[in-house]
């Protein structure tokens, strides 16, 4: 099984920070994994943002995941892809990046979480967990109950793949989701907009770990 990093931090666009900025100050924070989202630029501006971030992910020890972009394969140093659309084909995509390459999915339903273990993805976001305003979507949110049923029903079809609450986390929340028996958690906008990054990077890292 590939290494999964408990505790995961999302780049998003925001007006006050590039995305390079978010990584660096993230890795600062002790950040172990990356993932780089970003869907409003081309290719060239892509592996521009990816060549320099990758170059700080590597000085720092720490997993660097794309959102999307699959493409991008093999033209940047980049570990791994998280697919977040729920309807992908994840047996072609990993024919197409190889064993080697992580791959994370997004999902919302139970049935989505047994379809991604089943076509070899590596972990799962599972959410979201409440409203956000960095990633909108029509999604129902999802209730702790939801997690706990999740997890339950996983174990029972014997499927041993990682999974991360997200979306709107705050601290406040840590305790309970990890307490349904996920596997870890994964936030953007709860760091990027607290007022001191790197402490509260810290306390949701010790939150998760403990």
């Amino acid at each position: 099984m590939k290494y999964i990093e408990k505790f995961q931090y999302i780049t998003h666009d925001i007006p006050h920070l590039s995305h390079i900025e978010q990584v660096q100050k993230a890795c600062e924070a002790g950040a172990k994994w990356i993932q780089y989202r970003c869907l409003s630029k081309n290719d060239d501006e892509l592996l521009s943002d990816i060549n320099v971030i990758a170059e700080i992910c590597d000085d720092w020890g720490t997993t660097l995941i794309v959102t999307n972009h699959v493409h991008l394969n093999g033209k940047a140093d980049i570990q791994g892809f998280h697919i977040e659309n729920m309807d992908a084909d994840f047996l072609a995509i990993r024919k197409m990046v190889g064993d080697d390459i992580t791959l994370g999915g997004s999902a919302n339903t139970i049935e989505n979480l047994i379809r991604l273990a089943n076509e070899s993805a590596d972990y799962t976001g599972f959410g979201p967990f409440a409203t956000t305003q960095t990633k909108p979507n029509n999604l129902p949110v999802l209730s702790l109950n939801d997690y706990t049923d999740a997890i339950i029903k996983l174990k029972a079809n014997d499927i041993q793949m990682p999974i991360l609450a997200v979306g709107g986390i705050t601290l406040n929340n840590v305790e309970v989701l990890m307490q349904t028996g996920i596997y870890g958690i994964a936030a953007s906008g709860a760091l990027n907009f607290a007022d001191n990054f790197e402490e509260a990077y810290q306390e949701f890292y010790m939150a998760v770990k403990a």
